[in-house]
């Protein structure tokens, strides 16, 4: 008689290929699935060490995220997996440009030796665009040129080409470092995966972009760009943003759930400590409609055929034991998560239904993990990964004077045209703006005319830049708010409604050497420390999340008006996101791609 690890009994086990639940014993072996015996083939022969009664449960493949960065939590990479691992996500891949911007290749090695320790897989795209721009653009703390990539290309975590950000620019003419490594590529591994962003491209210049291999895209579209991916072949990745009804009937009514999957791209650590990760967006796309069998399909299958990762993201013998156990589809939280055939998260057992015939072994999620160590502590228990002692101490900026925060012009009164950032509610993007601003002994009286100051100060002590701008629409109508996690260069930001109010918050940045924070008549209202680069915190997902969530109140209260004003806060910044952004360098038109004058007239 033939005997296995573990048999799970009774499920409604999901069938990827027939795209259907089917009642079935899943029994396990060495880590990965031996047999599905599907009830009306009879009694089957097979022993097992665990046993386990699913009755009343759903079993879906572990999900898979494919486009995602860790950074975007503010967490490490375990804590981050961790949770994520709560929430039936077994396997990320994650591309770490944020890292990379600020500690160039040695970060990419940080983050996977801490995501070395997780209870999921992490898998990760390759930097392609750091800096997202170019150096005349922007000024980063490190680069990642062709050799960093042929070099990243060896790492066995590493399975695609992170997302190719400079896309106006890669059509055209270059001398990129992405360019130079395509061609590299494209002799050494055909069939690698590239991913792209591009934002608003279409017709030729979508052709073009395709023509190179590159053959993903996760960003912002409206109907007619969405349709001219999926006609021209690309692979669709939905995140939440992209959850708009005319697309989402649009893939039902053609069919397309072979061509896109759902990701998460950033999801933030207040979102996802109280919503979840993928699994969220996944029961989002089912209650607007998407068939419930489809979702889980997109959420699994699909994404796990575009990183060639055969070996999971379907139920069947051979395939790596990563499943999770849940109750519905109006949520997809589950009660258990299974990651090569061994239990790494569960609910309470308390009222349980998952019956447990034969005693476990598995413990509960938090049993075995080590306690949280301090920066500077040696390693403890579970080869915990502590980050170098230079990656506390990463804010280099020197202390600024109110005369920093006056923006000066060579009128001597009267009034000047300027350049704005405006940010409008339901996008990321911006557009510009020209306003007239009053002008006295050459310094813009800015103060009174509904537009914010905005400053990018560099903060890796290589030239001491500073980028002044203006900011309007649904953004503060008072006090301020400063962050060193400000995509992609993280360079410190701060915006606000007088100078009182930004000198404190900047202040108090560079006593944290890093977080992102709100500031009111003086005073600090609310603030998250991320003191590991400036972009990242070493505290218990427990602490992160609501700290953050108490900044994104903040800017609610101090009249922030946008569905995510982290994000739109953060992005403000990104000079591959249309229209106009602020770097060190100064104000970026971002489709022309250079830099422009703040002062029109």
């Amino acid at each position: 008689m033939e005997n296995v690890d573990l048999v799970i009994r009774n499920g409604k086990v999901f069938n990827s290929y027939l795209k259907c639940f089917r009642r079935a014993d899943v029994y396990v072996l060495d880590g990965r699935i031996y047999y599905i015996d599907v009830k009306e083939n009879g009694k089957t022969e097979i022993t097992a060490e665990k046993e386990l009664d699913a009755s009343g449960y759903y079993i879906i493949p572990g999900l898979i995220d494919i486009h995602m960065h860790i950074e975007s939590s503010m967490m490490t990479p375990r804590t981050f997996a961790g949770f994520a691992g709560k929430c039936g996500v077994t396997t990320v891949v994650s591309e770490p440009h944020e890292m990379a911007n600020i500690k160039g290749l040695n970060g990419i090695y940080e983050m996977m030796a801490d995501g070395g320790h997780a209870p999921i897989d992490i898998f990760y795209g390759i930097p392609s665009s750091v800096p997202s721009t170019n150096e005349n653009l922007e000024t980063t703390g490190e680069i990642i040129d062709c050799q960093a990539m042929k070099e990243l290309l060896e790492r066995k975590e590493v399975i695609c080409v992170g997302e190719i950000m400079n896309y106006r620019q890669i059509i055209r003419e270059n001398d990129l470092e992405i360019t130079k490594f395509l061609k590299y590529l494209r002799k050494k591994d055909p069939n690698f995966v590239i991913e792209g962003h591009c934002p608003s491209l279409t017709g030729l210049d979508l052709a073009k972009f395709l023509y190179l291999g590159i053959d993903g895209d996760h960003t912002e579209h409206t109907l007619e760009e969405i349709q001219q991916r999926f006609e021209n072949g690309m692979f669709v990745e939905l995140q939440e943003k992209m959850l708009r009804p005319e697309i989402l009937d649009y893939i039902r009514e053609n069919r397309l759930y072979e061509h896109c999957g759902f990701v998460t791209d950033d999801t933030m650590a207040d979102k996802l400590y109280e919503e979840g990760q993928l699994n969220k967006v996944l029961e989002e796309a089912i209650r607007m409609g998407f068939p419930t069998e489809e979702a889980i399909y997109c959420g699994t299958y699909t994404n796990a055929r575009r990183m060639n990762l055969r070996d999971r993201g379907v139920l069947a013998p051979g395939k790596t034991a990563d499943f999770a156990l849940i109750t519905g589809f109006d949520s997809l939280e589950p009660d258990y998560v299974y990651k090569d055939g061994k239990l790494i998260a569960s609910k309470e057992q308390a009222g349980g239904k998952l019956a447990r015939t034969i005693q476990p072994e598995e413990s509960q999620p938090g049993e075995s993990q080590p306690e949280e160590s301090q920066p500077g502590e040696n390693q403890q228990a579970g080869n915990r990964h502590i980050f170098p002692e230079d990656y506390y101490h990463s804010v280099c900026i020197p202390v600024l004077k109110p005369e920093d925060f006056q923006v000066c012009v060579k009128l001597k009164s009267g009034s000047v045209q300027v350049r704005v950032i405006e940010v409008s509610n339901g996008r990321t993007q911006t557009s510009e703006k020209i306003v007239s601003m009053p002008v006295r002994d050459y310094k813009i009286c800015w103060e009174g005319t509904g537009c914010l100051l905005a400053m990018v100060l560099e903060r890796y002590g290589k030239n001491g830049n500073i980028g002044y701008g203006f900011v309007t629409g649904d953004c503060l109508k008072e006090g301020a708010s400063a962050s060193t996690y400000f995509h992609d260069h993280h360079n410190l930001f701060v915006i606000g409604e007088n100078v009182r109010d930004m000198q404190a918050a900047v202040e108090r940045i560079q006593e944290l050497q890093g977080g992102i924070l709100t500031a009111f008549q003086g005073k600090i209202s609310a603030e998250l420390p991320l003191p590991v680069a400036g972009i990242l915190s070493d505290r218990p997902v427990d602490e992160i999340g609501p700290a953050l969530k108490k900044v994104r109140n903040s800017l609610f209260q101090l009249g922030y008006r946008h569905y995510n004003p982290v994000m739109s806060l953060c992005t403000l910044g990104l000079p591959v996101s249309p229209a106009l952004k602020l770097t060190d360098r100064g104000l970026v038109d971002v489709i022309k791609g250079e830099i422009v004058e703040l002062v029109i007239s």
